[in-house]
């Protein structure tokens, strides 16, 4: 996925924004109008939509002489592919998922551990506060999942990965 600049995310914002209300698409007008701050002329939101298109982030369609334009994916979707783009850029994994998790509130935290609960579902019994198995309960997401889906430091300062044969991580991986 393709990082964009800033008059291009100002572009894909209105796309977004208007994506539900406007399923068919908006025109290069209704955009240029929504930017209208900019002062932007016409032809310049007509190119920043055409190059959007080329490259996979909008698609369009032709509605008489004008064409129509539509996000590909939504605002979360390309959001969560550059951050896994970022996980790519080298070093270890791992260890940039335990400086984010570090790094998330109280509320971000809880839903990312209902998510994963979510996400391991009926693929393996969920670890308990008291380090027993068994079936997901406890937190709540705001997609309505459920189950505890806590990562503990533990008193040994380590997180567990509850991968296979993977090794747990602390500190001196964090570097």
């Amino acid at each position: 996925m393709t990082r964009l600049g800033d008059l291009e995310r100002a572009v894909m914002d209105v796309l977004w924004d208007a994506a539900p209300a406007a399923s068919g698409g908006v025109t290069v007008r209704e955009v240029a109008d929504a930017l209208d701050g900019r002062e932007l002329a016409y032809t310049t939101v007509m190119t920043v939509l055409d190059r959007l298109a080329g490259k996979g982030m909008v698609q369009r369609e032709r509605e008489g002489r004008a064409w129509r334009y539509r996000p590909a994916a939504t605002r979360e979707a390309h959001i969560a592919q550059l951050m896994l783009e970022a996980l790519d850029l080298g070093g270890s994994r791992d260890a940039a998922l335990v400086r984010f998790a570090r790094s998330v509130t109280g509320t971000e935290a809880d839903v990312l551990r209902a998510a994963l609960s979510a996400e391991a579902g009926a693929t393996r019994p969920a670890t308990t506060e008291a380090g027993t198995t068994g079936p997901a309960t406890g937190a709540t997401a705001q997609a309505g999942t459920t189950g505890p889906a806590t990562v503990e430091d533990g008193p040994t300062g380590r997180i567990e990965d509850p991968r296979p044969g993977r090794p747990a991580l602390d500190e001196a991986t964090d570097r």
